[in-house]
């Protein structure tokens, strides 16, 4: 018991670690970049990332939850291709998204190009892609997938019987929605648009592409143009504290909410759309699909295509390959592992410290992942050099370092930030697992871990394919980690992507972003396939 208690506080110090690095740098004065950024920039990247945020929440809330719900409840013309084909956006890097939307949309791209000559028209009217507008319709469809997902697990469960015993109480089927199936997704659809707030908080590359000033290039400003880490570091300080407050909020607002069912819903017969409304669903579905996905994936191949024969090398693009899925699949087991332990504790012994512990191990999502790459690192090199002194005192022979230049980096790295990836979908399906059950379970005589390996596993299990599908196409996708701690030759996909990109060579980086792509659909694909059956 004394080890389940232990889990969430483990995990919480594993991440006050590298924050406490972080944090620590309060002490270190910075009184100068402080000063010129209040008087230049600090205010207006304050306004641009507060828009920012609520824009790209809005858009994917709206997106997320109403293509989940077609999906899961309503039976129309594709959808079971739509149902699992929703999720590939979510195999793409955002930044990759936005280099694709500037090279298409923008005033010398093909698109506006095109009409200028067809219209004979300056196109004044045409939305200026590299605004405000453009930075949020980019996120929005990268990011909407966190809440599809989520938002579909919880309405295939659920959604269509609840919504029929709302329909029984006399309440039509727009009431039903709204009054009932709604809020009891609602912790889905609460993880989901937090991950997608810390991602939009964290993200670095899309903004920079679109040149769209926010709190995270005033850190990565202070931090290489201004070479001070301690305002850098001040400065991601203040984003966790705004993450940590959102997320005590959102816990408190359902501290007291119960969200449990306990009958197999899975097998609800779908509403069947016919005519009008199958083709007006249709036509919305394939959409979103095509300028989230299609669109991008057939301006990446053009790009691929052109840079094939000079760049492509079977042998080598292999390696990428294969070190994207194996430190994916490695990320995803040990995080799933942990985070099935720390939700289990929280779940057994209740108490305000555990709850907040859990809080705790939860914000390393929000951290821009060169910053969380630095707070890993340094105490860990710490920690290598005592071990390494030991050890030569020990043995009387010199060991050289033990940690740095290996995997564990990376994936202590990846465990802190993906924790909350994790957490969100297994912690809702864990709220599903009622006291009820675990009595009815001990009347029958099981007890301990056979409880925990045939009752609670078996109810987790849709939670826990949602968090390995998550965690596994988010740790591909996953840059700044992995440039700066991964072992000496050990690239990646998206290594590969930058050392492209951060030289201008758009069309060399389409070849690694479509094997990403290609890459990030096989998790996906297994994961729908669970979830049909």
């Amino acid at each position: 018991m004394t080890i389940w208690r232990s889990v969430p506080f483990i995990a919480a110090a594993l991440v006050l670690a590298p924050v406490g690095v972080i944090v620590s740098s309060f002490f270190v004065p910075a009184s100068d970049v402080w000063q010129h950024l209040i008087e230049t920039s600090l205010p207006q990247l304050l306004i641009n990332t507060f828009w920012l945020a609520l824009g790209v929440i809005t858009g994917t809330a709206l997106l997320g939850i109403s293509l989940a719900w077609i999906t899961a409840v309503y039976e129309f013309s594709g959808r079971r291709f739509f149902s699992w084909a929703l999720l590939l956006p979510m195999a793409m890097p955002a930044y990759v998204t936005a280099f694709v939307a500037l090279g298409l949309f923008d005033f010398t791209g093909p698109v506006q190009t095109a009409l200028r000559a067809w219209l004979d028209s300056d196109l004044s009217w045409f939305p200026d892609i590299r605004g405000r507008m453009g930075v949020i319709a980019v996120m929005t469809l990268a990011f909407y997938p966190y809440v599809y997902l989520l938002a579909r697990n919880a309405f295939l469960s659920q959604g269509k019987r609840s919504l029929e015993v709302a329909q029984s109480l006399g309440l039509n089927r727009k009431q039903g929605f709204f009054k009932v199936v709604l809020p009891m997704a609602r912790p889905w659809i609460a993880g989901g648009l937090m991950l997608v707030l810390m991602e939009t908080l964290a993200d670095f590359g899309t903004v920079a592409v679109f040149n769209y000033n926010t709190f995270t290039t005033a850190i990565y400003k202070a931090w290489f143009s201004m070479f001070s880490l301690p305002a850098a570091s001040q400065l991601a300080s203040l984003l966790i504290l705004i993450v940590f407050a959102v997320i005590v909020v959102e816990q408190q607002f359902r501290l007291r909410m119960r969200y449990a069912e306990n009958k197999r819903t899975e097998r609800a017969q779908r509403i069947r759309l016919m005519g009008w409304q199958n083709w007006l669903v249709t036509g919305f579905v394939l959409s979103v699909l095509f300028l989230a996905f299609l669109l991008p994936v057939l301006q990446l191949c053009r790009w691929g295509a052109q840079s094939f024969a000079q760049d492509f090398d079977f042998d080598r693009y292999l390696e990428f390959l294969w070190h994207s899925l194996t430190l994916s699949g490695l990320a995803a087991l040990l995080i799933c592992v942990v985070v099935i332990a720390m939700v289990y504790a929280a779940r057994r012994y209740p108490s305000p410290a555990t709850r907040f512990a859990v809080r705790i191990a939860t914000i390393g999502y929000a951290l821009p992942g060169t910053v969380l790459a630095i707070g890993v690192y340094v105490p860990l090199v710490w920690l290598d050099g005592r071990l390494s002194e030991w050890l030569a005192g020990w043995l009387q022979a010199e060991t050289g370092p033990l940690i740095q230049g290996t995997l564990m980096i990376m994936l202590i790295a990846y465990l802190i930030r993906f924790m909350a990836v994790s957490h969100y979908p297994i912690d809702g399906a864990m709220q599903r697992i009622t006291p009820s059950i675990d009595e009815a379970a001990m009347s029958l005589g099981v007890h301990g871990w056979t409880m925990i390996r045939r009752v609670h596993i078996p109810i987790l299990k849709p939670g826990i394919f949602t968090a390995a599908t998550l965690v596994f196409v988010d740790v591909m996708k996953e840059m700044p980690i992995t440039l700066m701690t991964r072992p000496f030759g050990w690239d990646t996909l998206a290594v590969r992507i930058y050392e492209m990109t951060s030289e201008g060579q758009w069309e060399q980086a389409a070849l690694p972003a479509v094997t990403l792509v290609l890459a990030g659909l096989i998790p996906i694909f297994l994961f729908m396939r669970q979830t049909e059956k």
